[in-house]
């Protein structure tokens, strides 16, 4: 399920917890929530980036610091360690 971020609607005056905004997690099918929970006050989504894909120096990263070795290969059958 993706999380939504919400914040008090321009122009106005919410509760702290609206005004620096909140995340909710949500089904796609589930209607946008419309009302801060805490006071009530009319929210709306706040545009955000998705969070896709990794890092794949840091999967390297990780797997060297716990000790597995990385292969590349060159030809057929034949590879050579990375690390």
């Amino acid at each position: 399920m993706p999380i939504y971020v919400y914040q008090v609607s321009e122009g106005r005056k919410g509760c702290a917890h609206c005004a620096a905004g909140f995340e909710e997690i949500e089904s796609l099918s589930a209607p946008p929530t419309a009302v801060c929970p805490v006071c009530g006050a009319p929210v709306g989504r706040v545009p955000t980036a998705p969070n896709v894909g990794f890092s794949e120096s840091g999967l390297d990263d990780r797997a060297k610091a716990a000790g597995f070795t990385k292969l590349k290969r060159i030809g057929s059958g034949e590879y050579e360690r990375q690390y």
